[in-house]
């Protein structure tokens, strides 16, 4: 089994002992007659109800599942943190091709056991789960954001997503470059999904020169057919080695920045919307230590999270947008106080976090 570093650990001695760990709360899921296996991760309630989507992933083993909630439910207390929101962080996996083995009875059983927690854990849309799956589960949940405006719900995350993390390119650029334009700016986006192909949309808009990858050719193709000034190339490896790449933007899975991707990364800039870009502690250093400017992903794309908050309390898109609109200054922010306290941007983020937590923890919210 592993931890969520990628070391060989116990489940148990990495949420009670390792610095990873820390969670209120871990529940194991199952419906054996939906076929349903999840886990529920509720990482801090300092500053609120947790509050994180919900995954739907073929893990090769229940630990790797385990181990991708831990981690993830605890990046979800430091972006709500960072983003300014009153919840804590949490985040759940469902075990499973979402393709093959999504059912409505299966969504129906994940809704009864989140409402089991009685408002402790709110859920929403994340990798392999939609508007539509939300819509089911509110059914058995009251505690669904990310649902249909045809059922309350605010609708696509997505779109906030990719603006927050367009914001946090254009603090990234004023930065490092002294400008927040992109126009004519090389940059490369891995994974053009559902937050990809908006962010697409926005360099487009303003100049840029956008290349693409992802795993699905459909996706790929998508996008460059409606952009016909945007590039594809074969694979990240291909990406990251893109002559004069200003910016780097991985935007699937975790895991992005590692010893092999990062001696090799052209670009200047790192500002993506994936989660957990960070494959293991030391990896910032190796960024800096390259002159890599790394914008913390937890950071830039808080804009989905930021609007399925928003729906808890009746929804209204542009309050959204400019709460998104706000990752461009704490991501400036971010970058002033690395520099100030000589660390890396990642350990200035976590420090900011870190600090409003613990204030909540301390006054009792």
């Amino acid at each position: 089994m592993t931890d969520v570093t990628g070391a060989p650990a116990d489940v148990l001695h990495t949420l009670f002992h390792s610095d990873q760990g820390g969670h209120e709360q871990v529940v194991l899921c199952q419906d054996r007659a939906s076929g349903l296996k999840a886990v529920i991760a509720i990482h801090s309630t300092a500053l609120g109800p947790a509050l994180g989507g919900t995954r739907f992933y073929p893990y090769a083993s229940e630990e790797e599942a385990v181990a991708d909630a831990l981690n993830l439910a605890r990046g979800m207390s430091y972006k709500n943190a960072m983003a300014g929101l009153d919840h804590g962080g949490g985040k759940a996996v469902i075990i499973g091709d979402p393709e093959r083995d999504k059912t409505e009875e299966l969504l129906l059983a994940y809704g009864r056991f989140v409402a089991s927690l009685g408002g402790r854990y709110v859920t929403a849309c994340d990798v392999g789960t939609y508007v539509a799956d939300m819509d089911v589960v509110h059914r058995a949940c009251p505690w669904t954001t990310g649902r249909s405006p045809e059922n309350g719900g605010a609708g696509d995350s997505s779109v906030l997503t990719a603006y927050g993390v367009y914001q946090g390119m254009r603090a990234s650029a004023q930065h490092l470059w002294g400008d927040p334009s992109l126009r004519a700016r090389r940059i490369g986006i891995a994974g053009v999904g559902k937050v990809g192909r908006h962010l697409v949309g926005h360099l487009v808009a303003e100049g840029a020169e956008v290349f693409v990858t992802d795993v699905r050719e459909e996706a790929v193709r998508q996008v460059t057919e409606r952009y016909d000034t945007v590039l594809a190339v074969p694979d990240t490896e291909a990406l990251i080695r893109v002559d004069g790449l200003g910016i780097y933007a991985p935007c699937a899975l975790g895991g992005a920045l590692n010893d092999d991707t990062v001696p090799v990364l052209t670009a200047e800039i790192v500002c993506g919307a994936a989660n957990n870009q960070l494959a293991h502690p030391g990896v910032e250093k190796d960024l800096a230590d390259r002159h890599i400017l790394y914008a913390p992903d937890y950071v830039v794309n808080a804009g989905g999270v930021i609007q399925v908050a928003d729906e808890l309390h009746g929804f209204d898109f542009e309050r959204c947008k400019a709460k998104a609109a706000k990752i461009y200054d704490t991501t400036l922010a971010i970058f002033a106080r690395a520099k100030a306290d000589g660390i890396p941007p990642a350990a200035a983020a976590d420090r900011i976090a870190e600090q409003r937590m613990h204030e909540a923890a301390a006054r009792g919210r």
